[in-house]
């Protein structure tokens, strides 16, 4: 299809003719295609990319209505044609093909305009996202990443000049890190092929990884773009301001494509409120601003496209079209882009970031939030503990996703009214990025300094299978977050100010099938920062060696988990529901427990001998309360004596 489709390449549309687009004119870009397939019938679950294949005419129309407007430059419908994106309809070995086909049909539009109407107009690859999470907030890495931009890229400029595309807009970029590797893939499979980069932004004119527009603007410059800009994002003022917060910052020529303003829903329809002639009059006001290179993006029509068109006749008057600006100064560049500061060392971070960095032996309990408000038993067990020398409290966030009383506000209330220090476990599972560097930040300024990195138990393992999980990242990402934030910076690598110095720990399991991909995921846990390392309940000796040893290379402080069984049932859960390694002496030690109290007494002796085999191997023990029974988790660590009496059970 796509070689039918080639044509020879017309006048205009050489490596000469397109620098026109980068000289300093104003240059009008096309607006939405998805908006203009869906309005003509096409599905959303559909795979648009893919209707260059199997619509071709379709998309044709559109092209050729975009041009008949007045835009010099229409888009591929290549959006989403990466290998992710296309992996999701099944369609990820037709990356080349869709493509290739995407900017066969555009340039075949283009060549029919040039003999029909005499007029200039090029072929624009449209890139977006991959539509995953990297490193090191997500699981693709960015040289997987690199990989998949070049097999989009190499199919998009396939044929050379006149054939292949005259540029590329990389558009809707959420990420910094994603932008720098598709920059990196472009220059790397198509040299001397312009490239035009711009972020999507929040109400607030930030990028959604945090960054100011005016980090994007110096980076996306030091990177190697052609021009950059905004598109998309909460329509056409938002976008203004952007671009009047990255003028100073570049001398590169500026692109800026406004949706049609936030959708609304009317009567069961989703409708686009601003208007062609709204969109129009900001166009003047964006190329006064600074952009060269304007267009529309979701919710814009070739109707948009035309009221934009006669707009810019307004202006062609003004000489020399949009004015370029230096650069700031080094010292303004430097305060923007924001600076690290330097965290204090893990001993002066807490006590537990001390006892770790010395050498010490760590005692922990762990005490679970109660599932209504009343924590008043749990602060007396924790009380008991702290007064049996106890070290630190760990307390879990909603395990097993069950709905707790959070984390952080036990954590708060143990050190407020105890004193004793804790570990705020933290989970992934309820909280997008944001969520999470608002809650990290809080964290910190309100005392806990001691953070367990977790991934998080699924919904689906709780008490409300139906609820929603997030995931925005996992473990390895949430490490990398809190890491930053211990450098004073956020999300987007702007200044926060200060550190909020935690000391970082994560989770292991020893006693995981998969060994090896155990092992590699926290070999990125301590890459991504993390300071020590608590297990999962160790149960076989054996096991816990093993892993210590294939962690060697780069090993951190390991902390035991030990679990008191309770009877042969909790033994057979452990084992069967939470997969743990449980040898078979062990089981047949809990099944011959005569009664109740036998099987608890057995319990708390195998937890014991645990410990004193773990103890040569590891820097310290978190011993779980079963059922709540704090004597049970004392009995274990041999604090109880005397002390223990009137230390508190919650059934």
């Amino acid at each position: 299809m796509a070689d039918e489709l080639n044509a020879d390449a017309g006048p205009g549309t050489g490596p000469a003719a397109v620098d026109r687009l980068f000289a300093g004119g104003t240059v009008l870009c096309d607006g939405a295609m998805g908006t203009m397939l869906y309005a003509r019938g096409v599905f959303i679950n559909r795979c648009y990319d893919e209707l260059n294949l199997s619509q071709p005419e379709l998309v044709r129309e559109i092209h050729t209505e975009y041009l008949q407007a007045g835009a010099e430059v229409i888009e591929t419908n290549t959006f989403g044609g990466n290998r992710f994106r296309l992996e999701l309809h099944g369609l990820q070995d037709k990356v080349r093909d869709i493509n290739v086909a995407g900017v066969a049909l555009a340039r075949a539009c283009v060549n029919q305009i040039l003999e029909k109407q005499a007029s200039e107009a090029f072929v624009a690859a449209s890139i977006g996202p991959l539509g995953v999470r990297l490193e090191p907030l997500g699981k693709v890495g960015l040289e997987e990443a690199r990989a998949a931009f070049a097999e989009q890229i190499r199919a998009l400029v396939e044929g050379g000049p006149g054939v292949g595309a005259d540029l590329l807009i990389v558009e809707t970029m959420t990420s910094l890190a994603e932008a720098e590797q598709v920059i990196l893939a472009a220059r790397s499979e198509a040299p001397g092929t312009p490239v035009i980069v711009m972020m999507t932004v929040d109400e607030d004119g930030s990028c959604l990884d945090g960054a100011s527009a005016e980090t994007a603007a110096i980076k996306l410059t030091e990177w190697g773009a052609d021009a950059i800009g905004c598109n998309c994002s909460a329509g056409p003022a938002t976008v203004l301001s952007v671009i009047e917060r990255m003028r100073p910052l570049t001398k590169l020529p500026l692109a800026a494509m406004p949706n049609a303003g936030i959708p609304r829903a009317v009567e069961g329809r989703t409708i686009y409120l601003t208007s062609p002639e709204y969109m129009a009059s900001f166009t003047r006001k964006l190329v006064k601003a600074g952009a060269s290179i304007v267009g529309g993006c979701c919710g814009t029509t070739p109707s948009y496209t035309r009221a934009m068109k006669s707009s810019l006749r307004a202006l062609d008057a003004m000489e020399g079209g949009a004015q370029v600006m230096e650069r700031a100064g080094s010292n303004k560049t430097a305060a923007i882009a924001g600076s690290k500061v330097e965290p204090p060392a893990l001993a002066g971070r807490s006590k537990i970031g001390g006892m770790v960095a010395a050498g010490e032996f760590v005692t922990m309990v762990e005490i679970v939030p109660p599932k209504g408000i009343d924590c008043s038993k749990e602060l007396d067990g924790a009380a008991q503990l702290h007064r049996l020398g106890v070290d630190a409290i760990n307390v879990p966030d909603s395990p097993r996703a069950s709905a707790r009383m959070s984390a952080q506000s036990l954590c708060v209330q143990i050190q407020q009214h105890v004193g004793i220090e804790t570990i705020l476990h933290y989970t992934c599972r309820d909280r997008n990025v944001l969520s999470i560097q608002s809650d990290l930040l809080g964290a910190s300024s309100i005392g806990l300094k001691n953070i367990l990195c977790l991934t998080g138990d699924p919904p689906k393992l709780g008490n409300y299978p139906n609820a929603t999980a997030v995931f925005d990242v996992d473990a390895i990402g949430l490490v990398n977050i809190v890491h930053n934030l211990n450098y004073g910076l956020d999300i987007g690598k702007n200044s926060i100010g200060e550190s909020t110095g935690f000391a970082i720990a994560v989770a292991a399991n020893p006693g995981v099938q998969d060994m090896d991909h155990e092992v590699r995921r926290f070999a990125y846990k301590v890459e991504a920062g993390a300071e020590f390392a608590i297990t999962q309940p160790v149960f076989d000796m054996r096991v816990l060696e093993e892993f210590l040893r294939r962690i060697e290379g780069f090993r951190i402080p390991v902390i035991a988990g030990i679990w008191p069984l309770t009877s042969l049932r909790n033994a057979e859960f452990m084992k069967n529901d939470l997969r743990v390694s449980m040898p078979d002496g062990i089981m047949k030690r809990m099944g011959a427990a005569s009664s109740p109290e036998a099987g608890r007494a057995e319990g708390v002796k195998i937890a014991q001998e645990m410990l004193a085999e773990a103890r040569p191997m590891v820097q310290g023990v978190q011993v779980s309360a079963p059922f709540g029974r704090y004597s049970v988790a004392a009995d274990v660590l041999g604090l109880s004596g005397n002390n223990a009496e009137g230390l508190v059970e919650v059934a």
